[in-house]
């Protein structure tokens, strides 16, 4: 998993991760003032979940500076985050669980990992079609290339006979006005 090293990336990461869980702990929270038919509770959850995605775009813009991203590296960053939760960070948590006796929780993890793992399949894939679509413009583009040097070259070789055809032209005229 992509570490920061820094304090203050810590507390980035941290202050995100906090960012994050607000704003899906409000649109939670918003789903049930609905359902309970309280609406104007449920809006001000929701502006105050949106208000908290911003926040937390404003950490992920100096942890991870949009103007420094490719389209390569937020896929292997997604790739990664998710391998972490795939491998590491849930199967952890279901050992944890066991021990502790919560088969729900239990049950969560690995619905969750297994679900990781298709996130990140899907993130691979998607890297190797990028890749491929890479290629095969680069292939492309190098075809065009070299069949813009092949007119340029043949053009540059007939422009030499055009200037000699269009000075002998101006000779011929220079001499065709001289004898009128």
């Amino acid at each position: 998993m992509h570490n920061h090293t820094t304090q203050t990336e810590k507390n980035l990461e941290s202050a995100f991760a906090g960012e994050s869980m607000a704003n899906r702990k409000y649109l939670y929270f918003a789903k049930i003032a609905r359902n309970l038919g309280e609406n104007q509770v449920a809006d001000l959850f929701e502006e105050t979940a949106h208000q908290e995605t911003g926040h937390a775009f404003a950490h992920l813009e100096l942890l991870y500076p949009s103007k420094e991203m490719t389209v390569e590296r937020i896929l292997e960053l997604a790739i990664e985050g998710e391998l972490y939760e795939t491998n590491q960070m849930y199967p952890e948590f279901e050992r944890i669980a066991v021990e502790e006796g919560d088969q729900a929780a239990v049950s969560e993890f690995q619905e969750q990992a297994r679900e990781s793992q298709e996130h990140a399949d899907i993130f691979i894939q998607a890297a190797k079609r990028f890749k491929a679509l890479g290629l095969v413009e680069r292939f492309h583009a190098n075809r065009y290339i070299k069949a813009l040097d092949k007119v340029q070259n043949k053009t540059a070789g007939i422009e030499p006979k055009l200037q000699s055809n269009d000075a002998g032209n101006r000779d011929n005229q220079s001499g065709s006005e001289s004898a009128a």
